[in-house]
């Protein structure tokens, strides 16, 4: 039984048609990323997952069922525009927060102390939220998202803010909950840590689904034409015609090739040119480079130059 399900769901405001047409499922125990450019529709189908907007057209479904408001105790939301009361101490928002979620006091102040410990933020307890870095506020949001103990989380681009350590202690947060059984979306730029962590995808381009389905599966439709090349000496083998696209940095390159079976004949070829080699390796294209190629398919090659890939 999939946790969420989207079915030809669509959303406009005003002219704009922000959502078109969007169907996807996200599994149980499923870490699960929703990628796009800046204004694909990513938040915008977010909102109609939870109810804060309703679908022109098309279905929500959440644990099985109809969507109903009364399935909101069983989500944890951390929005892209985060909410916290300024003036407020931390350990009194995230009781009054956790109430909200139909905690008791007690309970809530038990678990919001645990997750404090657990995300290294025991000393901000005392403190009001405007005394806080931008960083620290987004755990304690984080905090009030898990308070509840959901099984669905949406997390709407969760590590904007963050440093890498605390970026990385958030994830692995991530990972051990979808490990106990929780369904995680999340929503962000970062290829890098949809690479390392999510077991399915969806890529998204102005409302339309571009692609989606299980890491695996994804990654299975591409050719394996990529190459990792680390040399000294002569590089005019890179002027080759099968080497579509050359990305030069210290000691190496990684090079795109018009197919699978030119990276043979491209190492012969250096290699008869004296080139010395000490890393020559065929790989699968990464989630980025398949981002990259389809969002330029979706908006053209001109306007793909102003999209940005983080990390």
């Amino acid at each position: 039984m999939a946790i969420v399900s989207l079915q030809n769901i669509r959303k406009v405001y005003d002219t704009k048609v922000a959502v078109e047409g969007l169907t996807l499922s996200i599994e149980p125990g499923t870490m699960f990323g929703l990628l796009g450019p800046n204004g694909s529709g990513k938040t915008s189908s977010i909102r109609m997952m939870i109810g804060m907007t309703v679908p022109d057209s098309g279905t929500v479904s959440l644990f099985g069922q109809p969507f109903s408001r009364s399935l909101l105790h069983r989500i944890g939301y951390l929005p892209e525009e985060r909410g916290l009361y300024k003036k407020m101490k931390v350990i009194d928002q995230l009781i009054f927060l956790g109430q909200l979620h139909g905690l008791t006091e007690t309970v809530a102040r038990q678990r919001a102390l645990s997750w404090c410990e657990r995300l290294q933020i025991t000393e901000a307890i005392d403190k009001k939220t405007e005394e806080l870095s931008k960083g620290m506020q987004q755990k304690i949001q984080f905090i009030a998202a898990l308070l509840h103990e959901p099984e669905l989380i949406i997390m709407d681009e969760p590590m904007s803010g963050l440093d890498p350590v605390n970026g990385a202690l958030l994830m692995e947060t991530l990972v051990d909950l979808r490990r106990n059984g929780k369904a995680v979306l999340f929503s962000t730029h970062r290829m890098d840590q949809v690479e390392r962590m999510c077991d399915a995808i969806a890529l998204i381009s102005r409302g339309k689904l571009l692609l989606s389905g299980s890491m695996r599966e994804v990654k299975s439709r591409y050719p394996r034409n990529r190459v990792h090349i680390a040399y000294t000496g002569d590089d005019s083998f890179l002027r080759n015609p099968a080497v579509v696209e050359a990305k030069l940095h210290a000691g190496g390159a990684e090079l795109q090739l018009t197919d699978e079976a030119a990276a043979q004949s491209l190492l012969a070829e250096a290699i008869a040119r004296g080139t010395q080699i000490t890393r020559f390796e065929v790989v699968e294209p990464t989630i980025e480079d398949i981002f990259i190629e389809q969002v330029r398919a979706s908006f053209g090659e001109a306007a793909a130059e102003g999209v940005t890939v983080d990390g």
